[in-house]
């Protein structure tokens, strides 16, 4: 699966990406929904779980040309060519709200992209509509219940992304740091019943690091918020870059609900 020079990264998010499907509990010849592909991370772990019988549809609501060091398009297509590709249908500026579903699927995966959703609102639209094309729902995403001090920076990193993303005109990869506990009780309000939570280390991933230093990166623009605001952002950068241990991200919480 490498797609562009050295895999090492690449090799590392997978790995995470194994720990979190395992939790998901999927069966060979399961019918995949996946909400937020992205790069195809988690949907080529997804693919392998369900196997050749098995299908995965892959949606995002990004463009083709969305991220970096590879696009979105590039990555989908290298996966597309790999023996994996048969059982993937990725589907890009793609709203879950707006898509058509024929035929109902096993279950429906968001791993790590309720962060970007600009509101609760939003995301219980989400699962009200998943609850009437599906059996099950896996959730993942960062647990801001940190354990480690060596966690904290990268707490504190997301809190800056949110606040700029709140005060300055900005689509931002980080809209809402939403907690578990919101998650669980978007849930119950949409008829889901939990059956399954887990939490998996995330501390060795590369993503804290990445997003401490894009918060450094814009710190200089928080001078346009409120003074109230610029205080608490100082306070967190305060935090964030006065820890003395290495960056560790945050781990991660999965929740499986059936509907």
């Amino acid at each position: 699966m490498k797609i562009i020079g050295d895999d090492t990264i690449q090799r590392t998010q997978l790995t995470h990406r194994l720990e979190l499907v395992r939790t998901f509990q999927l069966e060979k010849g399961m019918r995949i929904l996946e909400i937020g592909c992205g790069q195809g991370d988690t949907t080529v772990v997804l693919a392998d779980a369900v196997g050749p019988a098995g299908q995965v549809t892959a949606i995002d609501i990004a463009t083709k040309e969305y991220g970096a060091p590879i696009t979105l398009g590039e990555a989908s297509e290298t996966i597309a060519n790999s023996p994996l590709g048969q059982i993937i249908d990725f589907h890009y500026e793609t709203d879950f709200l707006q898509f058509p579903i024929e035929e109902p699927f096993d279950v429906v995966v968001l791993s790590h992209c309720s962060w970007y959703f600009q509101n609760a609102e939003l995301l219980e639209d989400y699962m009200q509509k998943i609850r009437a094309v599906a059996k099950r729902v896996c959730f993942a995403e960062w647990d801001i219940d940190y354990t480690l001090p060596s966690q904290r920076a990268h707490f504190c990193a997301a809190n800056i992304l949110a606040l700029y993303t709140a005060f300055i005109e900005d689509d931002g990869n980080i809209q809402n740091l939403f907690h578990k506990s919101h998650i669980k009780k978007i849930l119950e309000n949409t008829g889901f019943t939990i059956t399954n939570e887990q939490l998996i280390d995330a501390s060795y991933l590369q993503d804290g690091q990445w997003e401490v230093d894009y918060s450094n990166y814009l710190l200089n623009e928080f001078p346009q918020v409120p003074a109230k605001i610029q205080t608490l952002v100082e306070s967190f950068a305060y935090l964030m870059n006065e820890q003395q241990e290495a960056v560790l991200s945050l781990n991660s919480f999965v929740l499986c609900a059936d509907a």
